[in-house]
């Protein structure tokens, strides 16, 4: 099995929900930048204060900020492990290639018109991260999180003005990242609106097992 993944794709393509699955079922170590960069925002550290003007604008962290912490967190890791949000650039992927050596490129493939509709329908508890769905995920009482009880919120960066600007972001700045990847022979895209999210994890794991 492939030990050192990157998953790419578009906001909204399922990313953090297929990294969770193949951490808790695969035994993967995962890291994402989200999920780093919001707790930093959270918790008001100086990171996170610089970081939120460019995520409350749908705009990518600079690299510089972004590579820091990947390589600290990589270096941490014994195992396997999968990366969520990062490469984002052309320029963190060289860093990464300097730091790892990655087995698998899976790009998670989904329209936009689906992303939009995906992201507009999130809820996020701000408390502890989890994230919901008003369809395909919703939270067992109306607006409150499952876990601690906080209200749920419309994150700033999944309104829909701010995700077209994502949309935007990651057409100039990660979709060249498939094209890189793909020269090195790294690359398999695997469609994000195929079925249920255990049938996308499915042939996600097809992939690695390969």
């Amino acid at each position: 099995m492939k030990s050192k993944i990157v998953l790419l794709g578009p906001p909204g393509a399922g990313k953090g929900t297929q990294a969770k699955i193949i951490s808790n079922k695969l035994g993967f170590t995962s890291l994402s930048t989200g999920d780093m960069l919001r707790k930093a925002v959270r918790n008001g550290t100086e990171l996170g204060k610089q970081a939120k003007k460019y995520m409350d604008e749908g705009n990518l962290v600079p690299n510089d900020i972004i590579i820091g912490i990947m390589k600290e967190k990589i270096a941490e890791i014994s195992g396997a492990f999968l990366l969520d949000g990062y490469p984002r650039t052309i320029q963190q992927a060289d860093a990464l290639s300097a730091i790892a050596d990655i087995d698998l490129v899976i790009n998670i493939d989904v329209p936009d018109n689906v992303l939009v509709k995906r992201l507009t329908e999130r809820r996020s508890c701000p408390k502890c991260d989890i994230v919901y769905h008003l369809v395909n995920n919703p939270p067992k009482k109306d607006g409150i999180c499952d876990v601690c009880g906080t209200k749920l919120c419309l994150r700033d960066d999944d309104k829909e003005e701010v995700i077209m600007n994502r949309l935007n972001v990651y057409r100039e700045s990660t979709l060249p990242l498939i094209d890189y990847y793909s020269r090195n022979g790294k690359l398999v895209t695997v469609r994000g609106d195929d079925g249920t999210i255990n049938d996308v994890f499915a042939n996600i794991k097809k992939v690695l097992i390969d």
